[in-house]
């Protein structure tokens, strides 16, 4: 079974339009991200300048020490919130990029099986070893991507668990800071 020129151009089209959807997926992400650097850091540059001008008018040690303690704080929430955006970021991208993964592999798996169907109703007597050899390495590859998947998600998982964690923590510390 050979394709026919107008199924390669077919194919190739849906291909390039699929890797250009892709890419868009990535570009989103980094945009994303760009704008958020770009904010964390005016915020940070304008946090110190008002810390800056907070320390210069201090009248002792113990009111910078206060200055001190209490900028402490709200700059721990920042980088909190901060890590949990490129969190956030980085997984709207992983889920994007893991539905167009699935959607390929699944497409290609249904397409490779037929093409081996078909091969192995033309090919000699004596291929079978060998193409019953190409379904099994298709489905190792199928079970090492679920592997993947599955150990991607875990680890998805123990990062939403530890940003649950820090806020927790962060809440319980401004109420006993309170």
């Amino acid at each position: 079974m050979y394709m026919t020129p107008e199924q390669s151009a077919a194919t190739s089209k849906a291909n390039v339009e699929s890797l250009i959807g892709l890419a868009n997926t990535q570009f989103t992400a980094l945009e994303k991200l760009a704008t958020l650097n770009f904010n964390a850091g005016r915020s940070a540059f304008e946090d110190g300048a008002a810390y800056a001008r907070s320390a210069l008018s201090a009248k002792d040690a113990q009111e910078l020490a206060e200055l001190s303690a209490a900028a402490g704080q709200p700059a721990l929430e920042k980088a909190i919130a901060y890590t949990r955006s490129v969190y956030e970021i980085a997984m709207q991208a992983r889920a994007e990029m893991t539905r167009f993964a699935e959607a390929h592999m699944t497409e290609f798996s249904k397409k490779a099986l037929v093409y081996l169907d078909t091969v192995a109703k033309e090919a000699p007597a004596g291929s079978d070893v060998a193409i019953a050899a190409v379904k099994s390495a298709l489905a190792a590859a199928s079970s090492t991507y679920e592997s993947i998947s599955r150990a991607t998600n875990q680890a998805s998982e123990f990062a939403e668990t530890n940003f649950t964690s820090a806020a927790t923590v962060l809440k319980s510390a401004k109420k006993k800071a309170a």
